[in-house]
């Protein structure tokens, strides 16, 4: 697996995390699944890092987004 789709996948875990953290808080119930993805997503963005030698730098991570969606619709 690609270090830029494992980004990828990690940073859309974490986003997809606030909004059901909000929806747990707001129904009174604890956040488990907010707190999973935000884990599983975290895991990923660290591991992303570790597979590339360089490691990325904020501003590189458009691109991964980038690289990863040019390779899907192609």
């Amino acid at each position: 697996m690609d270090s830029d789709l494992v980004l990828v996948i990690g940073v859309v875990a974490v986003f997809l995390a606030i909004p059901s953290l909000i929806a747990a808080f707001s129904e009174s119930r604890p956040p488990r699944m907010a707190i999973t993805l935000f884990l599983v997503g975290g895991a990923m963005i660290l591991i992303a890092a570790a597979m590339r030698p360089s490691g990325y730098r904020p501003d590189e991570v458009p691109g991964a987004f980038v690289r990863v969606i040019g390779r899907i619709v192609n």
